[in-house]
């Protein structure tokens, strides 16, 4: 591991209590804490952020989600693991971090309302954008 570039934290503290303010919220979203945590395990593999997929695999392996189930999550489209909303979730999560190819496309965005409320579309949305932040830094500075 590289040594950290800057403690990001400390120089830029209202703006790290911000970002922790939007992990608190989300934490309490009727989303479930199961499929935030896999939604920031996928942004986290997609980003390359080796701190954040350590904490994110370590999380769901606490909340006992099957060890298949992790080891497949980059293969979600053609796995059986994971459930309709799960799919939904990780096809819209994956058009956010690549947005600059996928616009965030209609066709990722439709299937979100088959399971998912507008709130939980909103929260779901901002999770996919915190663990972006959250990646950009850490990797960024090193951490």
């Amino acid at each position: 591991m590289s040594t950290p570039r800057l403690p990001y934290a400390s120089l830029s503290p209202d703006a790290y209590k911000g970002l922790s303010a939007t992990k608190k919220a989300l934490d309490d979203s009727s989303l479930g804490k199961e499929l935030i945590e896999l939604v920031y395990l996928r942004v986290s593999q997609i980003n390359g952020c080796a701190f954040c997929l350590e904490m994110h695999a370590e999380t769901l392996r606490a909340k006992n989600v099957p060890e298949a189930k992790l080891d497949s999550l980059a293969g979600w489209r053609v796995s059986a693991r994971f459930s309709e909303r799960e799919r939904a979730a990780l096809g819209w999560a994956e058009s956010l971090v690549n947005i600059a190819g996928s616009h965030a496309a209609d066709k990722d965005f439709e299937p979100l309302k088959a399971y998912f409320s507008d709130a939980e579309i909103s929260d779901l949305t901002f999770a996919v954008s915190l663990m972006s932040a959250y990646n950009r830094l850490a990797i960024g500075m090193r951490q």
